[in-house]
């Protein structure tokens, strides 16, 4: 009795993720480096703060802020280039005949690559902890819980949308991505409220997920994290549950037109073009 479309899609899933599980263990040194690394910037960004003797919860805002990063990293390197890398390496085309949904395979991998990067995170936030003396206070765990779920759905459904949309644009992908961290980190407010850069730009930066989702940690966290706040917690998430339904459409559409595409003109996976 063969499969059905669900069964077969979750198998996906479980295949893809599969290997960034067991992957992350092939190379301890790059867990090492991917939660000390972001340490330096955490550090410059919390002696500045005390150096402008700016309140303890600033500092506290950077080291959640620098944790987030690696969800952004991934985003950008492990799935909106991921198609482009394994046309690079010739595994498109497999992908493209495999019998089952585009995007359960990249869910597949946002599944491995959020388990990841979550551990890393969270050693980030550990060690931040312990170094600069920052002090959360939880004050509902289960909002926060649904804060994270609904952030890492909308900006993994992103990741999705810009693996056809970095495809497409070919040798430009890399380019794309190392345009789009810098700006990234200062527009959606990493190291600090993004409610200081102004109502209009705070909400043209909403568009990115992690924005609102950070914003909303942060007061969840964080005590005076309401009194620097861009919207409430519960409307960050209402817009967070709108972005989730949005990306996920456009991920999907964009994925049917790459596979049309590539279906229909053979050239997609050639890698010369």
């Amino acid at each position: 009795m063969s499969e059905g479309p669900l069964m077969r899609n979750l198998r996906t899933i479980r295949g893809r993720a599969y290997p960034r599980l067991i992957g992350s263990t092939r190379e301890p040194s790059w867990f090492f480096f991917d939660v000390v690394l972001p340490l330096f910037t955490i550090a410059g960004y919390a002696y500045v703060y005390r150096f402008l003797e700016a309140d303890a919860e600033f500092i506290g805002y950077v080291v959640l802020g620098g944790a987030m990063t690696a969800f952004w990293l991934n985003i950008l390197w492990s799935m909106a280039s991921q198609l482009y890398w394994e046309k690079e390496i010739g595994n498109l085309s497999l992908y493209l005949m495999a019998p089952t949904s585009r995007m359960s395979i990249l869910g597949g991998m946002a599944v491995g690559g959020l388990v990841e990067t979550t551990i890393q995170a969270a050693a980030t936030v550990v060690v931040g902890v312990i170094a600069f003396d920052v002090i959360f206070s939880l004050g509902s765990p289960v909002t926060l819980l649904v804060v994270f779920v609904v952030t890492m759905i909308a900006l993994y459904g992103m990741g999705m949308m810009f693996a056809s949309l970095y495809l497409l644009l070919g040798r430009e992908a890399y380019h794309l991505s190392s345009l789009m961290m810098e700006p990234v980190y200062f527009a959606t407010g990493f190291y600090f409220p993004v409610r200081s850069l102004g109502r209009w730009a705070a909400a043209g930066a909403s568009i990115i997920p992690i924005t609102l989702g950070l914003d909303a940690m942060r007061q969840l966290i964080f005590p005076v994290g309401a009194d620097d706040a861009f919207l409430s917690v519960n409307t960050e998430i209402a817009v967070l549950c709108v972005l989730c339904v949005v990306f996920m459409v456009l991920a999907r559409y964009a994925l049917r037109y790459m596979e049309h595409l590539g279906k229909t003109t053979g050239r997609l996976t050639l890698r010369w073009q």
